[in-house]
């Protein structure tokens, strides 16, 4: 007698085209990142001086490329995704965009619909051959730069720039519950501004720390990006005589839960 569970468990076509699609998908994203580099960006330092309209047109690109990636891995059946409340992030303006970090594309859907956004990003990808010229000509802050770190986030931020960071750190353990490290926390405290709460989660495991780019699941996965709530770092600060680093604890508790997402909270 067949097992119809066991039968219906083994992997079909349409896994095994996934497959394909995903490695086709890999070497489209790293070779689309080192033509960025070698060529692109090289050719707007020649053609435009002026710096901050550079990062401009730049940044703007990244979020076009990004869109053109996503768009292709959806049309090819890689995975399928949806941005909830894009619209709320494009009016922001002076704030920290928080989300949990739970797959390697999670800063892919949220920069593709911010041209402007900045990003905190880890100092060992800028040794990154296929993506160390987009974090330079991108102007994106690096997580390693401490005595840099703060003065530029609140300069940015004073300016209107969001700021993009996952509080962990890197991908969240699978399984495991979120731990934050307290960088977000403290950089929101001393600038004053307000935090975005971004909820990402997925149907299946893919693409998560434990995981390889070849592990996919038997069923093609639906990545949620949600927008949700807006933060006042300042409503930490019970008085005024409680210093900024108590405050910082307060706020990171907070996050702790908001970044949970809505169906595990």
């Amino acid at each position: 007698m067949v097992d119809n569970s066991l039968t219906e468990a083994r992997p079909g076509f349409n896994y095994y085209w996934r497959l394909v699609m995903t490695a086709v998908s890999f070497t489209l994203f790293s070779v689309g990142g080192l033509l960025l580099s070698l060529i692109w960006f090289n050719l707007l330092l020649l053609v435009q001086r002026d710096g901050l309209r550079r990062r401009h047109i730049a940044r703007s690109s990244i979020a076009w490329s990004f869109r053109c990636f996503l768009r292709f891995c959806r049309f090819v059946g890689v995975y399928d995704y949806q941005i909830i409340g894009a619209e709320q992030l494009c009016q922001d303006r002076g704030c920290l965009i928080v989300a949990n970090h739970p797959s390697l594309i999670d800063y892919v859907m949220i920069a593709s619909v911010l041209p402007e956004m900045d990003c905190l990003v880890k100092a060992e990808l800028q040794h990154n051959i296929f993506f160390r010229g987009v974090i330079r000509a991108a102007d994106y802050l690096i997580n390693s730069e401490a005595d840099t770190l703060l003065p530029d986030s609140q300069q940015r931020l004073a300016r209107g720039d969001t700021i993009l960071i996952f509080p962990e750190g890197t991908r969240t353990r699978y399984g495991e519950p979120l731990k934050l490290q307290r960088g977000a926390a403290n950089i929101a405290v001393r600038a004053g501004c307000d935090l975005r709460v971004v909820h990402i989660s997925c149907t299946e495991r893919m693409l998560d720390k434990q995981s390889r780019w070849y592990q996919i699941p038997l069923v093609k996965p639906i990545f949620t990006v949600r927008v949700q709530s807006r933060i006042a770092s300042h409503a930490f600060s019970e008085a005024e005589e409680d210093s900024q680093p108590l405050a910082a604890r307060r706020l990171t508790r907070h996050l702790q839960q908001a970044l949970v997402p809505e169906e595990t909270n």
